[in-house]
């Protein structure tokens, strides 16, 4: 949890900089990155809280296992599903409260048994281990791409 609390805080970091953009980098703002890992890892946290720890079924996988062996996410070879896209433009403020919920939910995360699990729709099923790997890896991929866009 430590490395996700890391990022966490390099999210919130850089909230000064959402209306930020590098065309050349991203479409997209600082904002909307930060917005849509927020977004990320509060729907998969509830996803892992409502799940049944007793249906989760390993599956082989091969795309999870290149994920996690490369420790990556390739820039721009998947589109975000439309459920994970921020709706609206968002402001310093409300990027904060959906941080502050997002922490609260990582809290209760470190207490859901090992067999709750994320169905992720390229990945297949995740359990609790799976998925907070999963989590740092996709918000270090969209904090690569915050730090490209500070670059300039």
């Amino acid at each position: 949890m430590q490395k996700i609390d890391k990022l966490i805080q390099e999210l919130e970091a850089n909230i000064p900089n959402f209306e930020t953009i590098n065309l050349a980098v991203s479409k997209a703002s600082i904002g909307w990155h930060i917005d849509h890992c927020l977004i990320i890892l509060s729907r998969v946290i509830s996803a892992l809280e409502k799940s049944n720890p007793n249906e989760f079924k390993y599956k082989f996988n091969w795309k999870r296992e290149f994920v996690f062996a490369t420790n990556s996410i390739s820039r721009g070879k998947i589109n975000a599903p439309s459920a994970a896209l921020p709706e609206a433009e968002t402001s310093e403020i409300l990027l904060k409260q959906h941080l502050e919920k997002v922490k609260a939910k990582l809290l209760k995360m470190e207490n859901f048994p090992k067999n709750s699990f994320f169905p992720h729709p390229f990945l297949n099923d995740l359990n609790v281990k799976q998925t907070q790997q999963f989590l740092v890896l996709h918000t270090t991929h969209h904090l690569k791409i915050i730090r490209d866009i500070l670059k300039k």
